[in-house]
């Protein structure tokens, strides 16, 4: 059985890391945008790693440029702006494409192992899933992700246990993690 184990990603500085390496960790991971209207999630997801890393816990951070825009930062000024403006600590990788057929294989499998269900209810969450169309359209079956702030939750056994759109209150996600811890 495939487990988020069995990928590899690119650190900043391009070196290849296997996510084998957080074996045994509950993990969160992200994808982000300097630009977008969720960029204040990365104050709760800093405080919750910060809270909860020695119980075990990892949050994996991968900016996308795929969402109108909101991203386009070289990944050294993507990575000054969050330890600059929200102190963020927790591992953050090179920029990915997270739809399409350039989709990182990670995301791919993250969206497949837990597929989008919809943003939820009220005005807000309609307008973005109106905006998210619009945007992925031309992704068409690999639109993985709908929006930045996507967040999988994976136990530690390298299982996709929770995901989690931009739109779900941050104090739902960090009750899932406690849980998972």
């Amino acid at each position: 059985m495939k487990t988020v184990y069995d990928f590899t990603v690119k650190d900043l500085k391009d070196n290849s890391v296997s996510l084998s390496d957080y074996k045994g960790k509950v993990l969160l991971i992200v994808n982000t945008a300097t630009g977008c209207g969720f960029t204040p999630h990365y104050e709760p997801l800093e405080e919750m790693y910060r809270d909860l890393r020695d119980k075990g816990f990892e949050i994996l951070d991968f900016p996308c440029n795929q969402f109108a825009n909101q991203a386009p930062d070289s990944d050294e000024d993507i990575h000054q702006f969050c330890t600059l403006k929200f102190g963020t600590e927790f591992p953050q990788f090179k920029k990915i494409d997270v739809n399409g057929d350039t989709a990182d294989p990670l995301f791919a499998y993250l969206a497949t192992e837990k597929p989008f269900e919809g943003f939820g209810k009220g005005i807000k969450n309609k307008a973005l899933k109106k905006f998210a169309d619009m945007n992925n359209k031309s992704f068409g079956d690999k639109a993985y992700i709908k929006w930045n702030f996507t967040k999988f939750l994976v136990d530690r056994e390298g299982r996709v246990i929770g995901r989690f759109e931009p739109t779900v209150d941050m104090k739902e996600v960090r009750e899932a993690v406690e849980a998972a811890l």
